[in-house]
């Protein structure tokens, strides 16, 4: 007896529901499959569809019919504009290509009829529920409103963010030459276009600003004609002095749509149900798109359906999750742009074009060497030398180049001495030809020790030890600064070593904590400290002058107070770690206080020609913690107070937190701290690659890069990056007894 043939509901006639549904009959055409599409045929919204040269290699090894369909439809265009302040700027060698959205749906409408797809239009779709029990497998492309996904919220456990920009699709009927970035500058705040063609004689228009100026704009009251007249008066250049149009356009705010699971029993989300990522770095359809193709590809030879559906998530979860986390960074630099307007018109155009930090230094100087070398030449980077070679200055001290050591806890002093151990792994480092070496969190007192094998400079001991090690960084590695990272842990001490277990009490030895309020970091775990008195933060103070004094002594190039990552100081930042009711509890400015007063003590005994600089951690990633104005106001009472630079770091604070993590992740904040306070900012986390340094600096996101991680791996980090792009400037010298190793080794032939 013949099995009966497999039976697919599709849910949403999108072109990724549609691409799926086709797929799969193509591949199994036993199978019998039916889209339902509560709308009509030709009802569709938006214009222009652009999708990358991987998605129409995927389409085009899948289904050469489709593919060669829309290839007869597709415009191409390379090139990138930036129009800001009167002046176009344009980037080549990008390579895109659009199709409009009707073309796109009546292609797929006529594959899937031609392959016997039941295409059900103006017809709402049975609940998932009733499908699953009638069907092999329901597919759930029912878009960003999901009633599939809300249906199942519990089980698909999504999280909808909604941000603050508002935006909307319209059309104009001419084709741009290019995909163009258009700054308006109105009364009513920064507005911005997005533009395209997707066919001859037409572009899609997409406007977007912050709420805010939207409803200044009075658009939040505009009838459909009356949003046309004003974008097209606020962009008339672009335009050309023509009209727009609309199709079912509105005004909305983006959400990003995230989903903990995919698929339940039988029924997966696919596209914008399943996931979003913002239209500046690419559209839906080319991610439900992808989907498909996926999906279509595990459904394969899968043993059964569920095994198939989890098959399908573990490979595209990754890929939709990297792109998320560049949308994420491309909509959040939109929704800042009025804080970069001022930025120097190629630099400003190269911001943009990196704002994801998928487009980098080194691949759009392959892309356009020439708008690179425009770019270098504003900022006055002689030709030839990276940007990350480039020094800086703070105070009387200039770093040859952009690269610091970050600081890392080694664990292995011995009660508070730094040994041979910190001699060669701070000597190795600054031999590596970093601009700026930092030490570990270097403690004030035994009590402030995080462990027992933290370093500390609170005796004559110490202070003898550092003084060897800066006397041979500074001997054997001239130009290479050194600088001394001091701080105490507060509520976050007394714990075992990281590598026997990070944050855990020491099972004997225990010595007692102080922070700003009663609370453990983790609750029921840790040791609970004592609420600070006033006469210990004067001795806590004190202690940290002490320190100071002798860092000078002992040599240091530079000094900076922790105030991130839970430890006391930064414990007194955030409102969820300082719940007191004295002077130093409260608001911001009560929770500033105390970290206010050990920076101007230390300051005052530091020396006036030496930088002081700040680490903070800009966010807790937790729900009622330090907010971005927070931190804004955080840095620039440190800048006020006589800070050279600020280390922006964040998290760390609470063990609940839930950070973003991802390349360059905490960039932002510190872009965030440098143009809003105006203060030279170092940027920290994940930054792995000269590409990545040479990318932030020139864009202005950063002063210094700080890696941590990557000179772990490579002592040498900073002069291999040099070697592997064939510079052989000041900016990063060879020591003499090294200099043989300065070019890479040739490798064996194939």
């Amino acid at each position: 007896m013949t099995p009966a043939a497999p039976r697919i509901a599709v849910i949403g006639g999108g072109p990724g529901g549609l691409y799926a549904a086709a797929l799969l009959k193509r591949r199994a055409p036993r199978r019998e499959i039916t889209l339902w599409e509560r709308n009509a045929p030709e009802d569709t919204f938006g214009f222009g569809v652009v999708f990358s040269d991987d998605t129409l290699g995927g389409i085009e090894t899948a289904d050469p019919e489709v593919h060669a369909e829309l290839r007869k439809e597709f415009v191409h265009w390379d090139h990138i504009d930036v129009v800001h302040r009167g002046r176009r700027l344009r980037s080549g060698g990008h390579g895109f290509a659009a199709v409009g959205r009707r073309t796109l749906l009546s292609v797929l409408h006529r594959r899937c009829r031609e392959l016997g797809v039941t295409l059900r239009f103006r017809t709402e779709a049975p609940p998932a529920a009733q499908l699953a029990r009638e069907h092999d497998l329901v597919i759930a492309a029912d878009g960003v409103h999901s009633a599939t996904r809300q249906a199942h919220r519990s089980h698909f456990r999504p999280s909808l963010t909604t941000h603050r920009c508002r935006y909307i699709w319209l059309a104009a009927d001419f084709a741009f030459d290019a995909f163009r970035f258009e700054i308006a500058e109105t009364p009513y705040g920064v507005m911005q276009l997005h533009g395209y063609p997707y066919q001859s004689g037409a572009s899609t228009v997409i406007v977007e600003m912050r709420e805010e100026v939207w409803r200044r704009a009075g658009l939040d009251r505009c009838d459909e004609a009356g949003t046309l007249r004003h974008c097209a008066a606020h962009f008339a250049g672009a335009l050309q002095g023509r009209p727009l149009r609309a199709n079912r356009s509105a005004w909305t705010a983006f959400r990003t749509v995230v989903n903990e699971r995919w698929s339940y029993g039988r029924t997966v989300l696919l596209g914008d149900a399943a996931h979003t990522a913002h239209f500046s770095i690419g559209s839906g359809t080319k991610l439900a798109v992808e989907d498909a193709l996926a999906l279509a590809g595990q459904l394969d030879g899968a043993r059964d359906v569920p095994a198939a559906l989890a098959a399908y998530e573990a490979e595209r979860r990754p890929v939709v999750e990297s792109t998320q986390r560049a949308a994420r960074a491309s909509l959040e630099w939109f929704e800042d742009l009025a804080d970069r307007t001022g930025q120097p018109p190629h630099r400003f155009a190269f911001n943009l074009l990196t704002r994801s930090r998928r487009v980098t230094h080194d691949n759009l100087r392959l892309r356009d060497a020439r708008f690179v070398a425009a770019v270098e030449a504003e900022a006055g980077i002689p030709p030839g030398t990276p940007p990350m070679f480039t020094p800086f200055r703070l105070r009387g001290l200039t770093l040859r180049n952009r690269v610091v050591v970050s600081p890392m806890d080694m664990y292995s002093a011995v009660d508070g001495t730094p040994g041979d151990f910190h001699l060669v792994h701070l000597g190795a480092r600054a031999l590596g030809g970093a601009g700026l070496v930092m030490t570990e969190m270097v403690c004030v007192s035994a009590q402030g020790r995080i462990t027992p094998g933290c370093a500390g400079l609170y005796t004559a001991e110490h202070e003898a030890a550092w003084r060897r090690i800066t006397d041979f960084v500074h001997g054997r590695a001239p130009g290479t600064a050194l600088g001394i990272q001091l701080g105490h842990s507060g509520r976050k001490g007394s714990t075992r070593l990281m590598w026997e277990g990070i944050d855990q009490p020491l099972p004997q030895g225990n010595w007692p904590l102080v922070a700003p309020s009663p609370l453990p970091y983790l609750p029921g775990v840790s040791q609970v400290p004592h609420a600070a008195s006033a006469a210990e933060l004067r001795d806590i103070r004190e202690q940290f002058v002490s320190s100071a004094r002798a860092a000078a002594r002992a040599g240091f190039d530079l000094l900076e107070l922790h105030c991130a990552h839970g430890y006391l100081l930064s414990s007194f930042l955030s409102p969820l770690t300082n719940h007191r009711t004295d002077a130093y509890g409260g608001d911001l400015g009560g929770r500033l206080a105390y970290p206010l007063e050990v920076f101007d003590a230390v300051r005052a005994v530091w020396p006036a020609d030496r930088p002081m600089t700040v680490r903070i951690s800009a966010t807790d990633w937790a729900d009622g913690g330090t907010t971005a104005e927070d931190a804004l106001a955080i840095a620039g009472a440190f800048a006020a107070h006589g800070a050279d630079a600020i280390d922006v770091s964040t998290g760390q604070v609470v063990p609940f937190e839930r950070p973003a993590f991802g390349r360059s992740f905490q960039t932002p904040f510190a872009e965030r701290i440098r143009l809003g306070v105006g203060v030279p900012v170092i940027a920290v986390g994940a930054i792995s690659s000269w590409d990545d340094v040479n990318s932030l600096v020139l864009a202005g996101r950063t002063d210094l890069c700080a890696l941590a991680r990557p000179h772990l791996y490579d002592p040498h980090w900073t002069l291999h990056a040099a070697a592997e792009q064939g510079y052989e400037g000041v900016g990063a010298p060879w020591p003499p007894p090294y200099r043989a190793g300065s070019r890479r080794p040739p490798t064996g032939r194939g």
